[in-house]
């Protein structure tokens, strides 16, 4: 957590003046109850009513300038807190930005999520009410206790007496109830996780009746928070009674030793009365210490659970030189003795891969679930590094490629669909910012997109829901495919793409883009073994290794992995034949 402060460094002068103008109200509120005893004294007892017009003129004073000095000091916090937690948001964010994929696997979505807005809402709040509240209770507290000693220091040894045994019971009950709030917050961080999940796969649920489960679930998760927060409930429950308890006590002996000194004229009855302000004051600001110390407990772990975040070393480093390319080699792409394996997985994703790919050419890429089809053309643009051999695009190992020119090169559409919240317009242009009206017509058209867009009520300027939920599974699948296009890739990655797609609109899809000109070098992994068998080779993967390479008609006669997923596939014509 300490190492986040280093984002307050532009708020220096807000994090001095809030604490500063909270001192400056605390200061005029100490003058009240000694204001309070000067009524009493010379108003009351001999009736001077334009003293005690005076002297309510002086609280209205004390009351606006004290209202004026928190007023100003909360800014102040508020100012620092808010724009702390904007720098912090933004530099977690750059730096989330810059995770590859293994990181991100690492983390987890969901906890990233959760590390940018519930802990980030909480360390925000945190930085307010130190500024505010740190100094401000402790000063009162000795403050209030030096009035005493000046008002009379018979009745002030009484504070000597009380204000450890509120600190003992106020800071005692608060040591208990730390480790049982943080307890507290992560059962709430798995009511929250349940909730998430159920909301977001609220179709599958649904699909699988599995409502009562997943309410039964969540009971569990909610009745063991509940369980945890009657824990922390009741204990700190005994706060109010026993602080009272000991402040009640301290005002019978403040009144009774007042009492003695009035009847012998060494204490005014305005003076007791402000000593027992005095003494509620404490009480009060002891409370509040209280408080803000286990905000301040929630603060510092939320901020560790960040500061983790920051922690984590980004596995993924880019040349800034721009790599010389060669572009005349017939070669555009080199698997060399490649292998990868995923971060904490014992085994291999993918051994020693080799290949070749010749410039403009079609790749096929096929094999069963967790075959490593999607994690080898992932290798390509880096999302992953391998853990052994290299990958060469245009004769230049892509650990050399500055990010841009590596990505630049590569126009990739992936397994799941993703659109953003927006227009059409606006995320074809994801692919290239500077795309004419013209290439976006072109890329929509092979990707069998125009329907789309011709279907919606405003063409390519129509609406976007976030994660394109106003859309279909294929017209989704569709306009990413456009997206890629636009960019006008040399390497062209179909992760998947086209498997909410009809065939007779895969085929037409598969058409037009064999038909592009200039002709990308194409990646298509696909799960249809009719996706593929136009693709000038076909890789078929089987756990990780390669099981053959060659056209279709070449592994149909030679590989039993290929053999087996096309028959699986074409079981009809087989039973024909």
């Amino acid at each position: 957590m300490r190492k986040l402060l280093v984002y307050l460094k532009d708020y220096k002068k807000e994090s001095i003046l809030a604490p500063l103008f909270k001192m400056l109200e605390a200061s005029f509120e100490l003058f009240v109850p000694l204001v309070m005893a000067a009524i009493m004294n010379q108003g009351i007892q001999q009736k001077d009513l334009p003293f005690i017009w005076k002297m309510a003129g002086i609280l209205l004073l004390l009351a606006v300038v004290g209202l004026s000095c928190s007023l100003t000091a909360q800014y102040f916090a508020a100012k620092a807190a808010v724009g702390f937690a904007a720098k912090l948001k933004a530099a977690l964010f750059s730096h989330i930005q810059r995770f590859s994929f293994s990181e991100i696997d690492e983390a987890g979505t969901a906890t990233l999520i959760t590390r940018m807005t519930s802990d980030m809402n909480q360390v925000q709040n945190g930085v307010n009410m130190v500024l505010r509240l740190f100094l401000r209770s402790p000063f009162i507290v000795l403050g209030a206790m030096v009035m005493a000693f000046i008002v009379d220091w018979k009745g002030a040894l009484v504070f000597v007496v009380a204000i450890p045994l509120l600190s003992i019971v106020v800071f005692g009950i608060m040591l208990i109830t730390i480790p049982r709030f943080r307890k507290v917050q992560e059962g709430l961080d798995r009511v929250l996780g349940i909730t998430r999940e159920n909301i977001t796969g609220v179709r599958v649920i649904r699909a699988f009746h599995q409502e009562e489960e997943e309410e039964k679930r969540f009971h569990i998760s909610n009745e063991d928070l509940t369980r945890l927060q009657l824990i922390v409930g009741r204990i700190s429950a005994v706060m109010n009674p026993v602080t009272f308890i000991i402040v009640n006590a301290a005002v019978i002996a403040l009144l009774f030793i007042g009492g003695e000194q009035v009847d012998t004229g060494h204490l005014t009855q305005g003076e007791v009365v402000a000593l027992v302000n005095y003494m509620n004051q404490i009480l009060v600001e002891l409370v509040k210490l209280a408080n803000l110390i286990i905000t301040i407990t929630k603060a510092v772990a939320c901020g560790n659970r960040i500061q983790a975040v920051f922690e984590m070393e980004v596995s993924q480093e880019f040349s800034e030189t721009e790599a010389e390319e060669n572009r005349k080699d017939e070669i555009i792409v080199a698997f060399e003795d490649v292998s990868f394996a995923y971060r904490n997985a014992g085994d291999e994703a993918l051994s020693h891969i080799n290949l070749q790919v010749k410039r403009g050419d079609t790749i096929g890429i096929i094999g069963g679930t967790g075959s490593g089809k999607s994690t080898l053309v992932h290798l390509l643009p880096r999302f992953y590094d391998v853990t052994k051999g290299r990958i060469r695009i245009d004769g230049v190992d892509i650990m050399e490629y500055p990010k841009d020119q590596l990505r630049n090169k590569i126009g990739i559409v992936m397994q799941k669909a993703v659109l953003f919240k927006g227009t059409i317009r606006e995320n074809l242009l994801w692919g290239n910012e500077n795309a004419t009206e013209e290439q976006l017509q072109r890329a929509l058209r092979i990707a069998q997109g125009l329907e789309v867009v011709e279907r919606k009520e405003g063409g390519l300027d129509a609406r976007i829901t976030q994660g394109g939920k106003n859309l279909s599974g294929g017209q989704r699948q569709r306009l990413t495919i456009a997206r890629a296009l636009v960019r006008e890739p040399e390497i062209l990655i179909l992760d998947d793409s086209t498997s909410a797609l009809d065939y007779a609109t895969d085929a037409r899809f598969r058409k037009a883009l064999s038909e592009l000109a200039p002709k990308p070098t194409i990646f298509l992994v696909s799960q249809r073994t009719a996706s593929i068998q136009n693709a000038d080779r076909i890789v078929v993967l089987d756990d990780g290794e390669v099981a053959g390479i060659g056209t279709h008609e070449e592994l149909l006669e030679h590989c039993e992995v290929y053999q087996e997923i096309y028959h699986s596939q074409n079981q009809k014509e087989v039973q024909r034949a």
